[in-house]
């Protein structure tokens, strides 16, 4: 079901909640004037053509970005708003393309590439061998890319040693493809370990929602980790099909340690719209928790 290579989900309605948030993300940590370290563990190559390579192959945007960015027109033509974290969102993405036609889709280095101020900095993981040449590539095109440090490396085993970043503040996405098991019990191991060296960061995590047990498992080891070392959290699942088969992804979710408490009143918003813009069959719903630590 799954590839390692990012292009082939590129757009994707995983794509859509994972990015969303972490704009949002961004967007509230970047409030404070200090410097803010960003760590994306699984970069992948940074930027995708949509009408080319894997992209084109798997077409995961028509039924993603494509199928949002019309359900935005068409509200934009009845008058109606939508929520301003998908607003935000879309900005991100029209922001790469010149004309109203996206061919373009920017992966999550991309996007936080473009976020950064003066004073931050991003730090991204990618193991791939093709990928990482590309990520390399991708990023020297950009202005920011002083700024932007790139490892060959396994972001599961060095996050450790980036924690705490020297500004004590930091926002770190963690989105494997969770093709092999083993990057269920790295997760665990590495949360565990980010915790105890920086409690207090702001921790992003994507995972595939499948009937495999080890995915149906994460959010509640998640919470687990969480209530250990008194944490606050928030969980947001998009579902937008529920076919018999799971012959592609029909549902994703984050789960956010230390979440902003604006994070939950935006996806309360945005959540719903999604649903419907997004919806394959009867079956497309959402969910919102959240536990606040005392």
């Amino acid at each position: 079901m799954f590839s390692y290579r990012h292009a082939f989900h590129a757009g994707s309605h995983a794509d859509i909640l994972k990015h969303l948030t972490l704009v949002h993300l961004v967007q509230y940590l970047q409030e404070k004037p200090g410097a803010l370290t960003i760590v994306d563990t699984h970069a992948g190559a940074g930027i995708y053509n949509l009408e080319d390579g894997f992209a084109a192959v798997s077409k995961e945007a028509d039924n993603g970005i494509m199928r949002l960015q019309r359900f935005a027109n068409e509200c934009g033509s009845e008058g109606n708003k939508l929520a301003q974290s998908i607003n935000d969102y879309l900005a991100c993405i029209d922001a790469e393309n010149t004309t109203e036609h996206t061919r373009i889709y920017p992966g999550s280095p991309f996007i936080l590439a473009r976020l950064l101020r003066p004073q931050d900095r991003l730090k991204l993981f990618e193991l791939h061998p093709k990928e990482i040449d590309i990520l390399r590539h991708n990023i020297g095109e950009l202005k920011q890319s002083k700024q932007i440090d790139i490892y060959a490396e396994n972001g599961f085993a060095r996050l450790k040693g980036l924690m705490p970043p020297p500004s004590r503040r930091g926002l770190v996405l963690i989105d494997p493809s969770y093709e092999d098991k083993q990057d269920y019990r790295n997760l665990e191991v590495m949360m565990e370990e980010a915790l105890q060296r920086f409690a207090t960061g702001c921790y992003a995590i994507w995972y595939p929602m499948l009937s495999r047990r080890e995915a149906a498992d994460l959010p509640g080891r998640m919470k687990k980790i969480a209530a250990a070392h008194n944490r606050s959290w928030l969980q947001a699942e998009l579902r937008v099909e529920n076919a018999p088969r799971e012959r592609r992804l029909q549902a994703s979710g984050m789960f956010i340690f230390n979440p902003p408490w604006t994070l939950e009143k935006d996806l309360a918003e945005a959540l719903p719209i999604l649903t419907k813009a997004l919806a394959q069959d009867t079956g497309a719903n959402f969910l919102l928790k959240s536990f606040e630590a005392k």
